[in-house]
């Protein structure tokens, strides 16, 4: 264990010596100051930060700092190994024990833990199922408890492993030792779960930094067949490498990392790899071999990969937390990264199949409960009892065991366990269907997605427009296309706008019936709500009631104080969502303009410099002066009169009126 001789200073001064002399570390990022005081103090702390933001600095130094030995527990074999030898080569002696380590290693392992030679030792919490492990483990009290992915232990996370639920009946016997949970998912719901399990004593609760400034979020709705162009034109950009692809299944993993592979160096990374290929795919990636890796969920936790510059996901993710963890592994060294989510109607269908297959019928549950006795049974033998599937009945034992209505005595057997699980499997579905709600409304909205996303996670302070999304800039979306109004998307506007002028607040669905049912469709309605939102002239608020024992969600519509006074001329300024599922000429349109001369570049200049004043002046963002697009057209035509600016694309009678003469100016200037 080193002697770094600084236990005799103030634990601040003592802690920021460690930190430069064995971490190698200037200053602290920001927040990791007031994690590693409270815990090198005795503290119980819960970390809630964003991926990449330093978490595992905020056990580490204060486990060195209180004199070690520290304990942590981690999920995954990959991220122990890289943080053991990261610990390694800075000088301390980390050790680790789990399935992929010789038997003969880990023993001397816990020799040297037991005689205080460590400075750090990993455990994987299916450690703590070992016969006597936890025992063995107590024989020396640790210097701090880390419980790394702690969202893991919650029933309520996206990522609930029963093993973590061990940790709540194991870790007393290693106290007083102060635990750290750390975690970079977990929703108020979660965090107040994960202190309950843990059974933290008055803990500090850091919740930091959802928002990442530097992460354009663009979602588009696309219909499956189309996707994987979009992914492969987006990726065919050289400034948009390396890049993470998430995909829903091991197919279409392989056959887009086959195709994306002819363009580029690529790599495919799925749970039916065996693990020598996962890990070569995985250093591949890590070191700049590949500039892509197509993935399935299996992929992430744990990567340390700074540089990554877009992540696309190819179908709708299961929950708001699993969605942010995966674009959180996106340009972490702070430059400009964009998120992609591709998604369709189909993709609810596909999430919805997936929880009716991980909860069958209470009735089938209740039989598995009724064969399991107190004599050990293995999964064969269940399986015969109940003429069920054994890959079937593998997932009903895991969410037995979860629930504490099984327990796992051996290696595949089991025993009954306790039988007020009931409740509890009937909540933890009904909370899974409410994720699949929230991710869903999220995709559809028309609010900022950075501040949807750090709302959701209780972080009401980072909840303001981040400037670069696709609803906050539409006009710099790589995939999601514009286009202005038709003539009858104009009448339709305005049929939406003077119902809400008549009575305010109504709900989408009643809007929709009394408005429009029969003129066009329930997708066509809410394409036309969206662009008024990005436009600034309605707002909406999801509204929840409970009917049958589950909650309903709805949409109200209200008007701004803009849509309010807008006069007849307002169309001009909303942009509506271009359909990719079509390939229509108007959506190929609204991407480049037709058949243009070149753009005058220092007549787009000036017209630019024009426009940041007028908003600026207004106080509206700058595509509602004039778009991108209509602003290249008029540096490219140049018009000379008011007649020849109403024939550009995207410039309308109320743009005429309003900045007509300082255009024509402008452009002949």
């Amino acid at each position: 264990m080193p002697n770094v001789g600084y236990y005799r200073l103030p634990m601040t001064q003592a802690l920021e010596h460690i930190l430069e002399q064995q971490f190698g570390f200037d200053a602290y990022r920001p927040h990791q100051a007031e994690a590693c005081e409270l815990a090198a103090a005795g503290d119980d702390v819960l970390l809630v930060m964003p991926t990449g933001a330093g978490k595992s600095l905020c056990y580490q130094l204060p486990g060195v700092a209180r004199d070690g030995p520290a304990l942590v527990v981690s999920p995954l074999i990959s991220l122990m190994e890289d943080q053991v030898a990261k610990l390694n080569a800075m000088g301390f002696d980390a050790r680790r024990i789990h399935s992929g380590r010789p038997r003969e290693e880990s023993r001397q392992v816990c020799i040297d833990w037991a005689q205080g030679a460590l400075d750090f030792l990993f455990i994987a919490p299916e450690r703590l199922r070992v016969r006597g492990f936890p025992e063995w483990l107590a024989r020396r009290t640790p210097s701090l408890i880390a419980v790394d992915e702690a969202h893991c232990i919650s029933h309520w996370g996206h990522d609930f492993r029963p093993d973590y639920r061990l940790l709540g009946a194991r870790l007393p016997m290693l106290r007083p030792a102060p635990i750290v949970a750390l975690t970079a998912t977990a929703t108020p719901v979660v965090q107040q779960d994960i202190a309950d399990q843990l059974q933290l004593k008055r803990p500090q609760k850091l919740i930091h930094g959802f928002r990442r400034e530097n992460i354009a979020v663009e979602i588009v709705e696309i219909n499956p067949g189309g996707r994987a162009d979009q992914v492969e034109a987006l990726l065919d950009e050289p400034a948009n490498l390396p890049a993470i692809v998430y995909v829903p299944s091991r197919k279409e993993c392989d056959a887009l990392a086959e195709r994306l592979g002819q363009r580029t160096a690529c790599v495919a990374y799925h749970a039916g790899m065996d693990s020598g290929a996962r890990e070569t795919a995985q250093s591949r990636f890590q070191d700049g071999e590949a500039n892509v890796v197509v993935a399935t969920t299996a992929f992430g936790m744990g990567i340390d990969k700074d540089n990554v510059r877009t992540v696309v996901h190819t179908a709708l993710p299961a929950s708001m937390e699993s969605y942010y963890q995966e674009i959180g592994r996106g340009g972490r060294d702070g430059l400009p990264c964009r998120a992609v989510l591709l998604y369709s109607w189909a993709d609810r269908r596909l999430q919805e199949f997936l929880i009716e297959r991980d909860y069958p019928p209470l009735a089938r549950m209740k039989k598995l409960f009724q064969a399991l006795g107190s004599s050990p049974q293995g999964l064969d033998e269940l399986a015969y009892a109940i003429n069920e599937p054994p890959q079937a009945l593998e997932r009903q034992l895991y969410k037995l065991t979860g629930l504490r209505g099984a327990e796992q005595v051996g290696e595949d057997l089991f025993v009954r366990g306790t039988d007020a699980w009931q409740d509890g499997y009937q909540a933890h579905e009904a909370h899974r269907r409410e994720q699949l709600d929230r991710i869903f409304d999220f995709a559809g909205s028309s609010r900022c997605r950075m501040a949807e996303l750090v709302r959701h996670f209780g972080d009401l302070e980072g909840a303001q427009p981040c400037g670069v999304c696709d609803v906050c800039a539409p006009a710099a979306c790589a995939v999601k296309a514009f286009d202005w109004p038709t003539e009858a998307e104009r009448d339709h506007l305005g049929s939406i706008v003077e119902a809400l002028r008549e009575r305010d607040g109504q709900s989408s669905g009643k809007l929709f019936r009394d408005q429009l049912e029969g003129r066009l469709d329930r997708r066509g309605f809410d394409r036309l709500v969206d662009g008024l939102q990005r436009a600034g002239f309605v707002y909406t608020v999801t509204e929840v009631f409970e009917k049958d024992g589950r909650d309903i969600r709805w949409q109200r519509i209200s008007l701004t104080d803009e849509g309010q006074r807008c006069d007849a001329n307002f169309a001009d300024y909303v942009p509506l969502a271009v359909s990719l599922n079509t390939g229509s000429t108007r959506s190929r349109r609204s991407k480049a303009p037709v058949d243009l001369p070149p753009v005058d570049q220092s007549v787009a200049e000036r017209l630019r410099e024009w426009r940041s004043d007028e908003a600026r002046k207004t106080g509206k963002p700058a595509y509602r002066v004039i778009t991108n697009k209509a602003l290249d057209a008029l540096a490219a035509v140049k018009p000379a009169s008011k007649e020849e600016l109403l024939d550009i694309h995207g410039i309308g009678p109320a743009t005429v009126e309003a900045f007509g003469d300082d255009l024509l100016r402008l452009v002949a200037s």
